[in-house]
């Protein structure tokens, strides 16, 4: 099922539970009764619960936002290790050279055709990306540099090898979800809250009313699907991407 199709049956969602509990309750309620004696207190607490929800929610999207930045920012940063560890070698023999490059570009390869897609179904990485990688930093450390001029390139081809693998645990280490279950429960039990403090206020079933609480609980159920994206990096349809990898090796689309 799409993301987008989750979102507009969330929101649907919420409005038809507000509009049909509204309707029931008001089909229920006494003639006599009156909405406008609503207590003071209760409109009170109604304003307070709808602001610490507020900044429940903008925390949680901030938090979920940046760490989808983060997880972008590491394969922005794996990616330009590994296109300065193919740039770099160009001072090496041509079969040394050529032989560094095959390995980069067939582990770049290996990460966006096969390993993302790991990455968004299972949340994990591959073995043999890790093996490729390895590959790739055998080739750097196993050569002897022959002159000074290889010798002053070396030291630099090795800290960018560092740098790539740093970047790919720390994707590793993103590859989940980045919201507790507590902090879950926390945000769905509040919207509850929020949305069922509506009916505290006693409202009425006219169309303005009506309109208004069920846009007040689409909009909470549209932030909640923020949040639901954003918790994994690259699982779902605002994730991070490979595109880092495709800018900087363009001969291993396809």
């Amino acid at each position: 099922m799409s993301d987008w199709l989750v979102l507009v049956l969330a929101m649907l969602g919420a409005c038809a539970v507000v509009v049909v509990v509204t309707v029931l309750r008001n089909r229920t309620t006494s003639g006599d009764d009156d909405p406008s004696e609503t207590p003071d207190v209760i409109e009170y607490m109604t304003m307070w619960i709808g602001v610490v929800y507020a900044i429940v929610l903008g925390l949680a999207i901030a938090g979920v936002w940046e760490a989808r930045s983060t997880a972008q920012d590491h394969v922005q940063a794996e990616a330009q290790a590994l296109h300065e560890i193919s740039e770099r070698v160009r001072v090496y023999p041509p079969d040394v050279r050529d032989g560094i490059r095959a390995d980069v570009n067939a582990y770049v390869g290996h990460v966006v055709h096969t390993e993302w897609k790991a990455m968004e179904e299972d949340q994990t990485l591959t073995d043999t990306g890790t093996r490729l990688l390895e590959r790739v930093r055998h080739d750097v450390t196993d050569y002897q540099p022959k002159t000074d001029f290889e010798a002053q390139a070396y030291q630099p081809l090795l800290d960018q090898v560092t740098a790539a693998d740093q970047a790919r645990n720390a994707r590793a280490d993103s590859t989940g979800a980045t919201m507790p279950g507590v902090v879950w429960f926390g945000l769905l039990f509040g919207g509850v809250i929020t949305v069922g403090m509506i009916f505290a206020l006693q409202i009425r079933r006219t169309a303005r009313e009506l309109i208004l609480a069920g846009l007040f609980s689409a909009t909470i159920a549209f932030m909640l699907f923020l949040i639901w994206v954003f918790d994994a990096p690259y699982s779902r349809g605002m994730d991070a991407t490979a595109q880092p990898f495709l800018d900087l090796f363009p001969t291993i689309r396809g």
